[in-house]
């Protein structure tokens, strides 16, 4: 599955770097375990997203990760990380980070 479509990035690439108000158009997770992403940017050039990352340790919090890493990781029975293709954001960035440091965890 592609990580990102051409309709996703459009919409990530307006998004001007306000958590307050941008909405994640964009979720990734891991299918054998622990591990969301919900992007609200993408550095097109450079291949960077950011977002709120949650690597399942109980500290979920805003930052960078370069796409081609999603996309080398390697997982059990051929699994790739994938992206959830029925995701529409309800909340801004911030409210969704506001949210998972209350509870340790995306809930998206």
């Amino acid at each position: 599955m592609k990580l990102i479509t051409k309709e996703i990035e459009a919409k990530l690439l307006k998004n001007i770097g306000n958590a307050e108000q941008d909405k994640p158009y964009l979720k990734l997770f891991n299918p054998c375990g622990s591990g969301t992403w919900l992007i609200t940017e993408y550095d097109k050039e450079d291949r960077v997203l950011f977002g709120l990352c949650d690597l399942g340790l109980g500290f979920p919090e805003l930052g960078y990760v370069a796409l081609q890493e999603l996309e080398s990781l390697k997982l059990p029975f051929g699994l790739t990380i994938e992206r959830d293709a029925w995701f529409e954001p309800n909340k801004t960035l911030a409210e969704y980070a506001v949210e998972a440091n209350k509870i340790g965890r995306i809930e998206a």
